[in-house]
This record gives C-alpha cells, structure tokens and sequence, in this order.
C-alpha cells in the first residue's frame, strides 16, 4: 500500500487523496485534497456548484488521534455558489460542513457520549464538553436526515420525565419498548408536550400501538386515552411498588404518632430510625439494618405485615413466567383487601 493510501486510512480522509505530512508543534497534520468526484459541492446539500472563490485559505479538522499524538487534516477551503443554499464553503467527503472535526472524530465522540461519562469522553477524546455537545447534534441531525424514521413500527412505548437541571427543568421522554431504545424527547413536563409527540406520530401510527407505560401522572395519562384509545395503558413496575412503598409509609407514620401520643419516646424513637429498613429492597438492606428489620418483627406486628405486603408486591414482578406472576398478583389483592390495613385495603 502506498505512502497516501496508508495516511488516508489511517487519518480518516475518507473520499480524500493525501498530498503530504508533516508534524507541526506536536501535531500530525494531514494535507490532502478531495478527489474529483467530491469536488465542486455544496457544502450544505452536496450539489454540485461553480466556484466562486478560494475562501479563507487553507482549513484544519481535527481528526482522531494517532496513538498518543494528535492528528489533524488541512485542505483548502475554496466557496461554491449553490443556486439555493448561496455562497457556502464546499463540501468535503471527511467532514461535515460547518464542523470543525472529522466524521470518524464526530462518530467516536458522539459513541462515546452514549456508553461513559461527559467527563471520561472529554478527557479521552482531549475536547470540551460544549464540543461534544454540537457533536453529538451533528451525528443526530444527519442521521435524522439519511437514516429510518424512528417513530415508524413503533408498537410498545414508555412514556416519563426526567430532570436535566437544577430548578425543577424536565424533558419528556418516549422510549421503544421493543428496541430498548429512546425515540423522542422535548423540553417540558405537561398534556401539551405529551401531545406534541403524537402529533408527530400521527393518527395512523398512533393507532397501531398496543401498550404504553407509564406512571400515574395525569398530564400523560389523559393525552394517552385521548391519542391512542386502542392502547393497553399500564404502570410500570417502579411506580407500582411506590404506591405500596407509600402506605407502608402512611401505616409506619400512624404507629410513630399513635407512640407518641401514648408517651412512648423509645418505641417512637426506634420507629422513626427504622424508616430506611422498611423503605429499602432486601438485598439492600445493611447488616445493622437487617438486625433492626428482624427486631421490628417482634415488636410491632402491624408494620411489619404492611412491609411484607410492599415486598410481596414486588415479587410480582420477578415471577418467571406469567401465569405465575398472575397468580401471586391474585393472592395479593386477596391479601391487601383482608389485611385491615388502610392504607392498603
């Protein structure tokens, strides 16, 4: 293989004839030129395009590493006249157009915002997180544009908010149940975000969904019923056993006030340190913990049959096949409307 094709594999000059290298101040610089081909576009559509001057010069795009050297490609950087985009700089095969970093560059960083931490991805890719931010809504808008619609097939969704900021800042989230996969998200947390996404969806496709999950928040509740009214809608498995994780908390509140009020400061002071035993999943739970659980037991029937009744609740959800689940759930309403228990009743 020739001395270009090596560095035109090996720099990512994908489309590109590499015409030297060279190494300035600690960087390999690639020079190349786009092939024929590729020449002439514009930069924003790719059509092909008279010239209309030399630009700026020559440009640099940082492309990934050589080990642990950096690497980068010049080109020169000549304008087009696009009939509908105007004067652009022309399109190159490496890069996309307005981006300062290659598509292999742009490609790893953005793989790398999905599978570690922002500062794991700075720190390896040697950038700023600001950058890998208009990266990744580069990758995303060109795949948008040439990839599959992603709301296309869609048939089992899951429908939450999630924080992203300080001050109470939420977006919405659709995720594809099938796929594992998230299909959509807007800045916002009530009905008219919610129905912003059908919107996109569409009558037709919205009406080929069989299930949506969700929890009971009505802002998603209603706009599901309204858009999708052949839709199973189910809560998913965390809000359900925080349901039973509050009335266990309504039964040890009623049991902590009804000791105080009888002038017990011991038993109350036990009940109230005892909250996070109760809360938390078995497995969880500390040795200290699980010595105070075990006490509980002995010493206060009520709470303890309410936490059993939370954690009974959960094992529904962890049942092998489903007519095993059908039949613990089954035995659980039994229990729950017999148990004399408010809360749970």
């Amino acid at each position: 293989m020739r001395f270009g094709s090596v560095f035109a594999q090996i720099g990512g000059v994908e489309g590109g004839v590499v015409e030297g290298v060279s190494v300035e101040d600690g960087v390999v610089v690639v020079h190349a030129r786009a092939r024929g081909r590729c020449r002439s576009r514009c930069g924003v559509c790719g059509r092909r395009s008279p010239g209309y001057d030399q630009g700026a010069g020559r440009r640099c795009w940082r492309s990934l590493d050589l080990g642990v050297t950096r690497c980068s490609i010049e080109a020169d950087a000549s304008r087009v006249g696009c009939a509908e985009h105007g004067v652009v700089v022309g399109a190159v095969p490496w890069a996309r157009h307005d981006a300062g970093h290659t598509r292999s560059f742009d490609g790893t960083v953005a793989w790398l915002a999905t599978q570690t931490s922002k500062s794991a991805a700075c720190t390896l890719m040697r950038t700023g997180w600001r950058t890998v931010g208009a990266i990744i809504t580069r990758v995303v808008a060109d795949g948008e544009r040439v990839g599959p619609d992603r709301l296309d097939g869609l048939r089992r969704i899951g429908i939450d908010e999630i924080s992203y900021r300080v001050g109470q800042r939420y977006l919405t989230v659709v995720v594809d149940h099938d796929t594992g996969r998230l299909v959509w998200a807007s800045e916002g947390r009530d009905k008219k975000t919610v129905r912003r996404f059908f919107d996109l969806l569409g009558v037709e496709r919205a009406s080929r969904i069989e299930a949506v999950t969700s929890d009971l928040a009505a802002w998603i509740t209603r706009q599901v019923d309204e858009s999708c009214p052949n839709a199973t809608r189910c809560i998913d498995p965390f809000h359900v056993v925080a349901l039973a994780t509050d009335a266990l908390d309504v039964v040890r509140r009623e049991i902590w006030n009804d000791l105080r009020r009888g002038g017990d400061k011991q038993g109350a002071r036990f009940l109230k340190g005892a909250r996070f035993c109760v809360w938390k999943n078995p497995e969880n739970l500390t040795e200290r913990q699980q010595v105070k659980l075990a006490n509980l037991q002995k010493t206060n029937k009520r709470l303890y049959r309410a936490y059993l009744l939370k954690e009974s609740l959960r094992a529904v959800f962890h049942a092998d096949t489903p007519d095993n689940a059908i039949g613990l759930l089954d035995g659980w309403l039994a229990w729950a409307r017999r148990c004399r228990i408010a809360s749970f009743t």
